[in-house]
């Protein structure tokens, strides 16, 4: 599928078959976009090299930053990273489900728009039931990113999608507003040590804290 321009195509939530329909849409490696609970994402399937590609074509997102990726249980992480220490997995159990990315190791194998230079992928498990069961149903885990053109405001609304790139995706589930409103903190642990790459919902003192308090701990 191409980035052309195309009918805009806004589903309720509610309507008969609406996820069913979103699901089927990734897993045949389309675009979509979805709420979370931080802001609305534009999403792909992690197996779909052509469907990550147009991510980038649509945001205009540079193509040294890799997408990151939502997961929907534990069990699909394990799939995407190398083995978790228990001070990561601390981490996690604090603040997950919820608006928190964290760059880990990535497993061999994944597409390269998934994984970084550095090797490591960006992974979150949101705190939005939509979005659950969506990235539950189309495999665990999808490729997600806030959907709106790179250095625009993230959408709040599914009719914010719309209007910015609605024409250039497949698909926009509406769920109403997100929630959240603000993208998610991201961090990175490399080499047994806890780095802040972007502030975000949750404050990085907070995350620091845990991790100072985790370390003291060993």
């Amino acid at each position: 599928m191409s980035s052309e321009s195309r009918d805009v195509h806004v589903i309720p939530a509610s309507a008969p078959r609406a996820i069913e329909w979103a699901v089927e849409t990734l897993v045949e490696g389309g675009v979509i976009a979805i709420p979370t609970d931080t802001v609305y994402g534009l999403s792909a399937s992690i197996f779909s090299g052509p469907a990550l590609d147009r991510i980038y074509a649509i945001k205009g997102r540079p193509r040294d930053r890799s997408l990151p990726v939502l997961i929907s249980s534990l069990e699909a992480l394990e799939r995407l990273t190398e083995p978790l220490d228990e001070r990561i997995a601390s981490v996690l159990e604090r603040f997950w489900p919820g608006p928190l990315t964290v760059v880990l190791p990535a497993r061999p194998g994944l597409e390269e728009f998934l994984v970084s230079e550095q090797g490591g992928i960006g992974v979150r498990m949101p705190n939005h039931p939509l979005a659950l069961e969506v990235i539950e149903k189309a495999g665990g885990a999808i490729a997600c990113t806030s959907a709106n053109r790179s250095g625009e405001s993230p959408a709040q609304t599914a009719s914010e999608v719309a209007e910015s790139i609605g024409s250039q995706v497949d698909l926009v589930l509406d769920g109403g507003n997100a929630p959240g409103g603000v993208a998610s903190t991201v961090v990175a642990i490399r080499d047994h040590a806890l780095e802040i790459l972007r502030e975000g919902a949750v404050p990085s003192s907070t995350i620091e804290a845990l991790w100072r308090s985790i370390s003291a701990d060993e």
